[in-house]
């Protein structure tokens, strides 16, 4: 399976450092890396250096993979396509990107058709996407990056617009694919319940730095929460084994 190590990684826009020295341990395919921290931390940052999108120092090492940085695949917050096309023809086109020519295959298509039916939006497959909802909008965002079918996603803040079911309905889904198909998913995400609760490891961000990172329950600690988000919070554990946290006051 896919391997994947942040070995001192930086990146600059001009002059101005965004992120420096994130290292990490190695994460490896099946699992799902909630990356978190506060606004303007440097996550969307980092997502852009580790996809090669920007340069700068350290490096990205890939193990065992079958694709290489080819199979890293990024998705940014905001839809990358043309309003005036259609939700499938959005999909394909993503796929037909990795593919010389343009003839479509029978194979493809039945792909595309999976992944709307996955996330639940087959119905609006022949829409125009301007004329969908900014949480529509953001599941063909999801789309579009699954249709690659990467070694390694890294998906910046995938659920921000969704509501808490299609959250959740999302959430399942990735941590579905990445056990199914030893996928690694990076997830940048602000709601840390959620992170608790479907990722297996943790990467905070905070001030273009590492505070932390490795099983999702070790990260997570009120100490964490105090330092980097300077809340004063307690952690309790409910049904399931699962996580909660509890916000008592602004340190």
């Amino acid at each position: 399976m896919v391997k994947l190590q942040l070995d001192n990684l930086g990146a600059r826009y001009g002059q101005r450092e965004i992120i420096r020295g994130v290292s990490t341990a190695m994460f490896c395919g099946g699992q799902v890396v909630a990356v978190v921290g506060p606004n303007a931390a440097g996550k969307s940052t980092l997502f852009k250096r580790m996809a090669g999108l920007l340069d700068g120092p350290g490096q990205v090492i890939l193990q065992d993979s079958k694709k290489g940085p080819t199979g890293i695949s990024y998705m940014p917050q905001g839809l990358n396509a043309s309003a005036r096309l259609t939700v499938y023809e959005s999909v394909l086109l993503a796929r037909k990107q990795l593919t010389p020519g343009w003839a479509v295959h029978d194979d493809e298509l039945k792909l595309v058709d999976e992944i709307l039916a996955a996330l639940g939006i087959t119905a609006l497959s022949f829409r125009n996407l301007g004329e969908l909802s900014g949480g529509q909008q953001q599941l063909v965002s999801i789309a579009q990056t699954l249709v690659r079918e990467p070694e390694i996603l890294l998906m910046d803040e995938p659920t921000s617009a969704l509501d808490m079911h299609r959250q959740v309905q999302v959430l399942n889904f990735m941590r579905s694919l990445a056990r199914q198909r030893e996928v690694i998913v990076f997830i940048a995400i602000h709601d840390l319940n959620q992170a608790l609760r479907f990722a297996d490891q943790v990467l905070v961000i905070a001030d273009g730095t590492s505070q932390g990172s490795g099983p999702s329950h070790e990260v997570i600690t009120e100490q964490m929460l105090r330092k980097v988000y300077k809340v004063e919070a307690r952690i309790e554990q409910c049904s399931r084994g699962l996580h909660h946290i509890l916000i008592d006051d602004i340190v």
